[in-house]
């Protein structure tokens, strides 16, 4: 798995978003994630938003992903 695999997947699960991601070794990811899709929804549903986007290579092929997850306005 690459960073820009996990991009596009996260993009595409989340029409209208934004995401960087990074990661070096394959399998342990650091994303900023920015979508209109997160407004009024606390962190935890904001992940599980994502989460959603990558399903079952969550846990396997990512071993781990941390995650910011923010609004547009929030990105400013």
């Amino acid at each position: 798995m690459n960073p820009e695999t996990i991009r596009q997947l996260i993009e595409q699960g989340l029409p209208g978003s934004r995401a960087d991601v990074r990661g070096d070794d394959g399998v342990h990811f650091e994303a900023t994630v920015v979508a209109e899709a997160f407004r009024g929804k606390l962190p935890l549903a904001r992940h599980r938003l994502v989460y959603a986007t990558l399903g079952e290579r969550m846990g396997g092929e990512i071993h781990a992903l941390a995650l910011k997850t923010i609004t547009p306005e929030e990105a400013g």
